[in-house]
């Protein structure tokens, strides 16, 4: 249980509890021998089950208490108390990078802060033969005087020998500041997996946002290993070309087209920014404020401002049990991820479905078909036994997978059949027939998210040299339109945008569609109007435009705009009755 305000916890007595996280609680202390705050980072209970743990963490909290440089949140002491190990650290007063990030852009002269007290602070751990493994601008602290610190290597892995002092089978990081190797979960890892956390969190800073962003772990550790990536300039124009150079060097995919080292990193970035007469001292680069990250930590031990701070933006008070429960699901979705990317296994479907299914339903004007959501059970049943036995038999046969889903499907298991379907997908390659097959199963099945990512599989497979045959556009088209009122779609917006990249009008009226009838009338309405203008007489912006007639009442404007479609010889048919029934619902 979690310790009182009040409690002595060895020689330090507990005063208040300042955050919690997915491996540890954080709690203002007071020291009274030395007359001083500090901050205990207790390590939840559950750690302690593994009979090696104790050996380990002391050996580690040894190593990382002898870090003794200005930029780094120093380790006073280590201790266990009821069975609960816990790091005793310095307590600073102040901000931390992320919430500094979230009032605007840095200046010029924050950057350099930034730059040069990181990078020391890095240059100098590796020296000592310690990785920090989790950059990102939460573990940046700011200090009242304006002093930065690094924190948080407390739990760092050391680098010894090429062998991690943590279980192997987990990662540790943040999924938007993880680098390839580390998201792989390989084992030997070395200073360049902090220059690539570092890059990201420069990349961060300067561009106005990270350059993997999704909805679930799966998504962003999958991008950093796979995903080309995005130029910062694309993003913003305003980043000098010298130092985008410098970013893409930083974040290469393989280590050794990285910079040797930290130092090397840090003065070319600076001899970057100075080449393109942005000054490090003096005048701010205009930069967009850049947003605020919602992290899916994988191993957070209470990382942000509260770790070692006081003065933070209040926030509304939370249960800890629910943090305790968010961080413990994400390292079990990671461990996923991990598993599933040493098998080869997790390709994105293209902006895969999630299996996340937000609150909310679909307006009464159009309920919408309702995908089942996952309902475990304890015997499942014999048609899914079935096909995970012709699974086992035939693991490369990407139909046998795609099966399996299917009778996860039926069976209402909707987050094990997204899943399988990523596994069959990733088998499939580039086989265009699997994915319009597999794109007609599920929209048998209205499974409409799965459909449109399938189909649009098909297309991405068509389009470089050849074309969409009108058939399988317009099941793409029917599918994408369908999948905009599925609740989950707000989870699901990386593919709304791959969508928009092969066909830009559907994409629109898909999220149209979506913002409209989820409250955001005149976001729905905005996105119309550029359809119009983008491609005048769509059929499906017709149809979407008739929709919101009917919701608004205005029955014979929706009378004008349906039945034109209902009675078009050439109307695809799925929109034909969409505009039949719509009509039907005219008093």
């Amino acid at each position: 249980m979690p310790f009182a305000a009040g409690e002595n916890i060895g020689a330090y007595r507990i005063l208040e509890q300042l955050g919690q996280g997915g491996m540890a609680t954080v709690y203002k202390a007071y020291h009274a021998a030395l007359d001083r705050y500090v901050a205990l980072k207790v390590l939840h209970p559950a750690f302690t089950e593994d009979p090696n743990f104790e050996a380990r963490f002391q050996r580690e909290a040894r190593l990382v208490a002898k870090l003794d440089h200005p930029s780094i949140v120093p380790i006073y002491d280590y201790a266990e108390q009821e069975n609960r190990p816990y790091l005793v650290m310095k307590f600073i007063e102040g901000e931390t990078l992320k919430a500094r990030l979230t009032r605007g852009p840095l200046s010029s002269k924050e950057i350099n802060q930034v730059v040069n007290s990181v990078g020391a602070a890095l240059a100098y751990a590796h020296k000592q033969g310690v990785l920090h493994r989790d950059i990102k601008p939460s573990n940046v602290l700011i200090a009242m005087d304006g002093q930065m610190y690094l924190a948080d290597f407390g739990l760092a892995r050391i680098a010894q020998a090429g062998e991690s002092t943590l279980s192997s089978d987990s990662i540790m990081g943040t999924p938007q500041y993880i680098s390839p190797e580390q998201a792989r979960g390989d084992k030997n890892l070395d200073e360049g997996t902090d220059i690539y956390s570092f890059g990201v969190m420069l990349y961060e800073l300067v561009v106005g946002q990270v350059p993997f962003s999704a909805d679930t772990p799966f998504s962003i550790i999958h991008d950093h290993i796979y995903t080309p990536l995005p130029l910062p300039r694309s993003f913003n124009k305003d980043v000098p070309e010298s130092v985008e150079r410098v970013l893409l060097k930083a974040l290469a995919k393989d280590r050794k087209d990285r910079y040797a080292d930290i130092a090397t990193m840090v003065k070319a970035f600076k001899d970057a920014w100075e080449i393109a007469g942005v000054p490090m001292q003096g005048t701010s680069l205009t930069l967009p404020a850049v947003k605020a990250v919602e992290e899916p930590e994988v191993e957070e031990p209470a990382k942000d401002a509260k770790t070692v701070l006081r003065k933070e933006p209040e926030k509304k008070k939370r249960s800890p049990w629910m943090y305790l429960a968010a961080g413990l699901l994400l390292i079990v979705c990671c461990a996923f991820g991990l598993f599933a990317l040493r098998q080869g296994r997790l390709q994105s479907l293209v902006g895969a479905p999630t299996a996340t299914v937000l609150a909310g339903n679909p307006t009464p004007q159009e309920p919408g078909p309702q995908e089942p959501n996952p309902t475990p059970s304890r015997e499942l049943p014999p048609e899914v036994l079935e096909a995970q036995r012709r699974m086992e038999e035939n693991p490369g046969d990407p139909m046998a997978h795609f099966d399996l889903a299917l009778a996860y499907w039926d069976a209402g298991l909707q987050r094990q059949a997204y899943e399988t379907l990523n596994e069959a997908a990733n088998l499939a390659g580039s086989d265009t027939g699997f994915f319009i097959e597999a794109g007609h199963q599920l929209t048998a099945r209205e499974a409409w998210i799965g459909a449109a990512a399938m189909y649009l599989r098909a297309i991405k497979l068509i389009q470089p040299g050849g074309e969409v045959p009108d058939d399988l556009r317009i099941t793409f088209h029917e599918a994408v339109y369908k999948a905009a009122l599925r609740p989950e779609l707000e989870t699901t917006y990386p593919l709304i945008d791959e969508i928009k990249k092969v066909d830009e009008p559907i994409g629109l009226v898909a999220q149209a569609r979506h913002a409209y009838f989820t409250g955001r009338e005149d976001e729905g309405r905005n996105l119309l109007d550029q359809v119009k203008r983008l491609k005048p007489g769509l059929e499906e912006s017709i149809l979407l435009e008739g929709e919101f007639a009917v919701k608004e009442r205005r029955l014979e404007d929706a009378k004008v705009i349906l039945l034109p479609l209902q009675a078009g010889l050439d109307t695809p048919e799925w929109i034909r009755i969409m505009a039949e029934d719509l009509l039907n619902r005219i008093p």
